[in-house]
């Protein structure tokens, strides 16, 4: 069972590692397929040059948080479904009706009490 698990995690690694050196690759032919043909006077780069854009491009846009699908997505979905709940329960019938005729269809509904 625990070889499992380190054959599992030695193979993860490897795939990250591989993953990393592609999408590096991909960087590069991509800028030097675009960024010429777009801009006259650019050069082409090569692979470090490639892996230095997606490493200041992640710093700058991405950051380093884990993003593990919809899941972490839904926590901010649901923060700002319950903080619209809470403005919407203190709201009183003519706000609502206000509200409801300033976004149309888009809210047709009451939020729900469970978050979605």
């Amino acid at each position: 069972m625990k070889t499992h698990w380190i054959t599992r995690c030695i193979g993860i690694g490897i795939a990250v590692v591989v993953g990393i050196f592609l999408l590096g690759y991909v960087i590069m032919h991509l800028w030097n397929w675009l960024i010429p043909a777009i801009f006259t006077g650019a050069i082409a780069i090569n692979y470090w040059q490639a892996m230095g854009i997606l490493l200041l491009s992640k710093i700058l846009f991405g950051g380093w948080k884990g993003r593990g699908g919809c899941g972490s997505c839904g926590d901010h979905r649901s923060y700002w479904r319950n903080r619209f709940k809470g403005k919407w329960e203190g709201m009183s019938e003519e706000d609502r009706e206000k509200f409801r005729s300033r976004c149309g269809d888009w809210c047709e509904s009451e939020p729900k009490a469970d978050g979605k």
